[in-house]
């Protein structure tokens, strides 16, 4: 599957203004500042492709992106840290819950945490979300370069402990800056995206 091809087709920020639910698509979501736009420009090796910022928050609607014909990869607004007013913060919330649970096209959601912070009680809310959709799950402990690899490994074993037994989700280092992970990331969502569309 050629990412480098993957290019924006457009936003939403209602359901209604979603995309035909049709093909296989992939979302990405996080908190604030984790790094998710990174990520999603690492794994297609589209620079810009998701828009960056040191202000949390800048992603506010559904962004939906085409790899090829059927097959996209959905970027949804940060939660956490953005400094917005309450009923944005909840239509957001209400957004990401109804897109998770309702769309049928959806094949797996990656959860960017950063790896110095993992696990904040948004993000089991998110994975909380995940399992009542029965959707698989691959958190990415971005930033990776920011610790030694010792520190990383204990850190990938013990988000993998808290977790115990939770069906369907995986866990791997990451680093946009680096390229930790990188390969491995594509790997699992090109498999996604391959998965038989309706």
């Amino acid at each position: 599957m050629d990412f480098s091809k993957t290019h924006f087709i457009k936003s939403a920020h209602l359901p209604s203004q979603w995309l035909p639910d049709r093909g296989a698509e992939v979302a990405f979501a996080g908190r604030s500042n984790v790094g998710k736009s990174s990520a999603i420009n690492a794994i297609t090796n589209r620079k810009g492709l998701a828009k960056t910022s040191k202000t949390p928050g800048r992603t506010q609607q559904i962004n939906f992106f085409e790899v090829e014909a059927m097959r996209r990869i959905v970027d949804l607004p940060g939660y956490g840290f953005a400094n917005v007013p309450d009923h944005v913060r909840k239509h957001w919330a209400q957004s990401i819950e109804e897109y998770l649970a309702e769309r049928r096209c959806l094949r797996g959601l990656v959860l960017p945490m950063d790896s110095r912070r993992p696990l904040t009680d948004l993000d089991v809310q998110m994975l909380e979300w995940c399992e009542s959709a029965e959707l698989d799950v691959h958190i990415l402990l971005t930033k990776a370069d920011k610790l030694k690899s010792g520190k990383m490994k204990a850190t990938v074993n013990d988000v993998q402990r808290q977790l115990g037994d939770v069906p369907g989700i995986t866990i791997q280092a990451f680093s946009a800056v680096n390229k930790t992970g990188i390969s491995a990331a594509r790997g699992l969502v090109a498999k996604w995206l391959s998965e038989t569309i309706d």
